[in-house]
């Protein structure tokens, strides 16, 4: 799956075209590498997000084309979570 697409389904980041942009700022890595809008993400990789003010590192526990709202947080484990 994309990390864009990931982002928006997992509802870490609320629509595809923000998640996109935030990927060209050079805001989201995916095991520590900077990450483009189209890159590959699996189970287990390691995302770390740095937006809005605020600095998240996940782990990614399965990848799923659609989800429901109160499902979208089972996708991913919280590992670290700076404001």
């Amino acid at each position: 799956m994309r990390i864009d697409k990931f982002l928006k389904v997992s509802r870490i980041i609320k629509r595809r075209t923000i998640s996109k942009s935030a990927c060209e700022a050079g805001r989201i890595l995916i095991n520590n590498k900077e990450a483009k809008p189209g890159s590959q993400v699996n189970v287990g990789d390691r995302v770390t997000i740095n937006f809005g003010g605020r600095k998240q590192t996940v782990v990614i526990e399965n990848l799923e084309e659609h989800t429901p709202k109160n499902k979208a947080s089972e996708m991913y484990r919280i590992l670290a979570d700076e404001s």
